[in-house]
């Protein structure tokens, strides 16, 4: 539909108008968004910045609501998606979630870190922006502190296990191996001669490493003694997270005993694939073996982002225009090493509005891989983070400015929709063969019964629900303890144990978003089966791609109701 068609209701200036508007408010979302001109700035992290935001978006849902009907189905969307993300955005902040906003992965905690990734380090005005960042830290922490503060004074806090794992993140953020440390070193490299700026920059380190110094010290002195020691969230907070993760409702004991349905068929394809990798060996000296053999590894990390890079231009040029149609915007895709700080694992970070800044895909590797790094289960994260994963739908979803809202293609993030389609991708790229070796087609069975077991996890965690006493024989019918979540995810994943207690700890810090994996990729197959069914011989793999991606992200309830749409 042209564009002339679709952008003539209200909602789309609304929109634009919100996102530019939030921006001031929440300059930090404005980086990770690729808005311009609010780099230099810090959010308001207190309860009264968490009441004004409230105010803002209340406004914004009376005007939202006072607009004409939509008569076009873009206009249509953009209403249903401003709608339910206003809704959400008041929602965190009415249901007490801002004051909980603390744990070891994906809270403010990490992003006041993680958001100097994404600036500018080539240019003196990007210079200048970092280190007003960096010297006006200790405010914008300061703010943040009194939020979990007034949780504290009320009894609503976050887990003792959450509170630790923060700990040891802001002391590595305080000490010499932090990202701060590394500042003064990349703007030498970066050739500007600024002699004030790099002196500014100099006394801005130490300020903002002491900054997280003194947070990680409230927390370990102040916060610690009152947090809880629970770590279930309990059936009301998690069935509100679901929802907010996925955009739909789950019967959660039926979506339990989906996950150790899973766990148990994946289990199985993974002995017959080992037993191609190395015939008469167990599943553990299988993956024992992956693990030292050199020929399977990369020799240190700049071969690592050599491969991983690789995977992408490849999968990138034979897969556009037989499967997806990819605009020349998004064929660009960084892969990088992350600072060390943050939990292990692989991330993305979507591209800027006006794709300046590519996409990137992040990987955060243990301190000790620097040499011989296994390759076996990083191909099919390679897919699941950048193309035709993460990267491939968050750069689509960037470049639809002639359907989707602004606030649509910027500020909407489902991971039912986002982590289930890359999920979805990694069988996909299975099905049309790009894991060439038996050991990377075992490593995406691995990946998908570490899902599953996030699942299992995750919901039996939550709602403390007993493992089921049944033929995976593992310890039936007991309750859920962290110790015995590690053991499911070391012994039946085969997942190093330092990785494997911090995924636990992300799954309890994180209640519902690890199960958003597993379901979006099941509801994202079942619509595919659904249509296939509906279309017959006329059904193409490719326009199912574009159905779904062509919707942007929204929940899962919306995605169903647009992909089997006449």
């Amino acid at each position: 539909m042209p564009p002339t068609e679709t952008r003539v209701h209200d909602v789309f200036d609304l929109s634009s108008e919100f996102v530019d508007r939030m921006a001031a408010l929440r300059p930090m979302n404005a980086t990770y968004q690729g808005l311009h001109g609010y780099d230099h700035l810090w959010d308001d992290l207190s309860p009264a910045g968490g009441r004004e935001v409230v105010e803002f978006v209340s406004a914004y849902q009376k005007r939202l609501a006072a607009l004409p009907p939509a008569d076009d189905p873009w206009a249509r969307l953009a209403v249903q998606v401003m709608d339910e993300h206003l809704k959400l955005e008041r929602a965190f902040y009415e249901d007490g979630d801002d004051v909980l906003d603390l744990n070891n992965i994906a809270s403010t905690f990490q992003s006041v870190r993680q958001v100097f990734d994404l600036m500018d380090t080539r240019t003196p005005e990007g210079w200048a922006s970092i280190v007003s960042r960096l010297e006006t830290l200790d405010r914008a922490l300061e703010g943040y502190r009194d939020t979990l503060d007034e949780g504290r004074k009320t009894n609503r806090t976050v887990s003792i296990r959450q509170v630790r794992a923060a700990v040891e993140q802001g002391r590595i953020n305080a000490g010499p191996t932090s990202y701060f440390e590394r500042l003064p070193r990349l703007f030498k490299e970066s050739g500007i001669a600024d002699a004030a700026l790099e002196a500014r920059l100099t006394a801005a380190v130490p300020r903002a490493s002491a900054a997280f110094g003194a947070l990680a010290e409230w927390l370990e002195k102040t916060y610690l003694p009152s947090a809880t020691d629970r770590d279930a969230a309990g059936r009301e907070r998690y069935a509100r997270q679901t929802r907010r993760f996925l955009g739909m409702t789950i019967d959660p004991e039926e979506t339990y005993a989906w996950g150790w349905d899973q766990v148990r068929t994946l289990e199985r394809e993974m002995l017959h694939v080992a037993a191609q990798i190395a015939p008469g060996k167990s599943m553990p000296e299988v993956f024992a073996l992956l693990k030292v053999d050199k020929t399977r590894c990369a020799r240190d990390r700049d071969e690592f982002i050599r491969i991983m890079s690789e995977r992408q231009s490849r999968a990138l040029a034979d897969l556009d225009g037989r499967h997806f149609d990819i605009p020349d915007e998004v064929k660009a895709v960084e892969v990088k090493i992350a600072p060390p700080g943050g939990a292990l694992g692989a991330y993305y970070i979507q591209p800027s509005e006006d794709f300046t800044r590519p996409g990137t895909v992040w990987y955060s590797l243990a301190p000790d891989e620097v040499a011989d790094i296994p390759l076996y289960g990083h191909i099919t994260t390679a897919y699941h983070e950048g193309f035709p994963g993460h990267h491939l739908q968050c750069g689509i979803q960037v470049a639809l400015a002639d359907r989707l809202s602004r606030l649509h293609r910027l500020s909407v993030w489902y991971p039912g929709y986002g982590e289930g389609w890359a999920l979805y991708t990694e069988l996909l790229m299975h099905e049309l063969g790009y894991f060439e070796k038996p050991e990377y087609v075992l490593g995406m069975l691995a990946a998908q019964l570490f899902r599953s077991c996030r699942v299992v996890i995750d919901i039996g965690t939550h709602l403390e629900l007993p493992i089921p006493n049944d033929e995976t024989g593992f310890h039936p019918g007991e309750p859920w303890t962290f110790e015995t979540a590690v053991e499911l995810l070391t012994q039946r994943c085969f997942e190093e144990e330092d990785y494997a207690r911090s995924e636990v700890t992300r799954y309890y810090g994180w209640p519902g978003q690890a199960i958003s994996y597993k379901v979006g990729e099941r509801v994202i197959m079942d619509l595919r089966e659904e249509l296939k069914a509906k279309q017959g011989a006329s059904f193409r793999l490719k326009e199912f791609h574009q159905r779904v991606l062509g919707s942007g992200p929204v929940g899962l309830e919306l995605l169903r109701e647009r992909v089997l749409a006449d």
